[in-house]
């Protein structure tokens, strides 16, 4: 299991910090710092953070196999 955040889209308000604070922090008032791994003890907890999230910048991803790179396609 494996988190992906968007810390383009996420604006620091911190609800993940506060429902799952083993895997989400904050460092400052704004830069989120996460664990991208997590296990399956944390799974309730991160799955309420991602679904708080008011600009859904959380995606937790339960698949186990390697993220596949898409070739371009060429003419």
């Amino acid at each position: 299991m494996r988190l992906v955040v968007d810390l383009n889209r996420c604006q620091g308000f911190a609800q993940c910090v506060f429902l799952a604070p083993d895997v989400f922090s904050l460092h400052g008032d704004e830069a989120l710092l996460f664990s991208p791994r997590f296990d399956e003890a944390q799974r309730d907890r991160v799955e309420k953070a991602a679904a708080a999230c008011p600009v859904q910048a959380i995606l937790a991803d339960y698949s186990d196999e390697p993220t596949k790179r898409v070739e371009p396609h060429v003419r």
